[in-house]
Formats: structure tokens, C-alpha cells, sequence
């Protein structure tokens, strides 16, 4: 369970089960978080574009688990998605946004503290 603690030399700390993090890296993106979601943002990380098809066969999912995903990712603005046709046959492509790129480098600066904060305990 989280306590606020009083701001201290002018940064708020918050204690975690006797741990103290920083609040700037404590703004914890929960829609990054989940699993699928985060495998996404972190596979187009790497990859300037990926199709639906190649996300689904590297995050081994389902069409309905992936589209439903990066539907909400696409609504928070995290991704990009571009559809159109390779000859006859439909072709859905994703790439990652700046603001999901700043998202996804915000949210492993915080998993990064947290980390920290458990191997200094």
C-alpha cells in the first residue's frame, strides 16, 4: 500500500513498501503495462513498421487479441496505423508514434527506479 510523504527539498517522494521513489518517474503508464500492449509498443520500437501479421506471429496471439490491443493503443495516439492493399490482399501496418515513443522511454524510466530502489534495499 502507497503513503504520501510530505515534499522533501522540493521533490515529492513517494514510499512503496519501504521504498522511496521519485514521483517524476513514478507516473506509471498502466496502458503500456499490460502484456500485450507493452510487447507491441516494444516490437515497434525496434522495427520501424510492422504488419498485423508480423506482430501477430512474433507476439503469438490471436487476430482478436492484437486488434483489440492496438485499437486502444491507436485511440491514446501511441501508434500509427496505415491500411491498404499488397496487390489483392489487405495489409494493416503499425508504427510508433513520437508520443508513444516517449510513453514507452517514460514508462522503462520508471520501471527502471523501481528496480533500482529494490537492488539498493
Amino acid at each position: 500500500m502507497a503513503e504520501r510523504k510530505p515534499e522533501k527539498n522540493g521533490a515529492k517522494l513517494r514510499k512503496v513498501n519501504g521504498l522511496s521513489l521519485d514521483s517524476s518517474a513514478s507516473a506509471f503508464d498502466k496502458l503500456i503495462h499490460e502484456r500485450i500492449r507493452l510487447a507491441i509498443v516494444s516490437a515497434l520500437a525496434v522495427h520501424e513498421t510492422l504488419s498485423f501479421i508480423e506482430l501477430k506471429e512474433l507476439l503469438q496471439t490471436s487476430d482478436g487479441n492484437l486488434s483489440v490491443h492496438a485499437r486502444k493503443l491507436e485511440e491514446a495516439g501511441y501508434l500509427a496505423c496505415t491500411k491498404g492493399y499488397d496487390g489483392r490482399v489487405p495489409r494493416t501496418e503499425f508504427a510508433l508514434t513520437t508520443s508513444g515513443r516517449r510513453s514507452l522511454e517514460r514508462y522503462l524510466a520508471h520501471m527502471e527506479s523501481l528496480i533500482r530502489a529494490v537492488r539498493e534495499k
